[in-house]
C-alpha cells in the first residue's frame, strides 16, 4: 500500500481528487474515495522556459493551495499518478508517493 500526498490549487482540488479517485486512489477497507486535505500556502517562481498556470516568469506567486492525502494499491499507483499529472493544472505537480509498512 502507499500513501499519496499532493498539492493542488484550491480551485482544482475537487477535479483532481475525482481522478485519482477514479484511477484506483482511496480505498480503505470496505470504504472508497477516503482522503484527507488541509488549506495552505504554496509558492514558486516560475524560471526561464515555463509555462506557468498562474503567475508569469519571473515573479514569486504564492497561491492557496490543498495538501491532500490518500491511499493507493501498489499494482495501480502509476495509473493514479498519470491520472493526477493529467488532471491536475499545473505543468509540474507537486507530489510524493510514501510506501507503508504492514504492521
Amino acid at each position: 500500500m502507499y500513501k499519496l500526498v499532493f498539492f493542488v490549487p484550491a480551485t482544482h482540488c475537487e477535479k483532481v481528487k475525482a481522478a485519482v479517485f477514479k484511477a484506483g486512489a482511496g480505498g480503505q477497507g470496505s470504504y472508497g474515495h477516503c482522503s484527507w486535505q488541509v488549506l495552505g500556502q504554496g509558492q514558486f517562481l516560475p524560471l526561464a522556459g515555463s509555462q506557468p498556470f498562474i503567475g508569469e516568469q519571473g515573479q514569486l506567486e504564492v497561491v492557496e493551495e490543498f495538501r491532500v492525502e490518500t491511499l493507493c494499491a501498489e499494482e495501480g499507483f502509476r495509473d493514479v499518478i498519470a491520472a493526477l499529472k493529467d488532471a491536475h493544472p499545473y505543468e509540474e505537480p507537486a507530489y510524493e508517493l510514501y510506501q507503508l509498512a504492514a504492521i
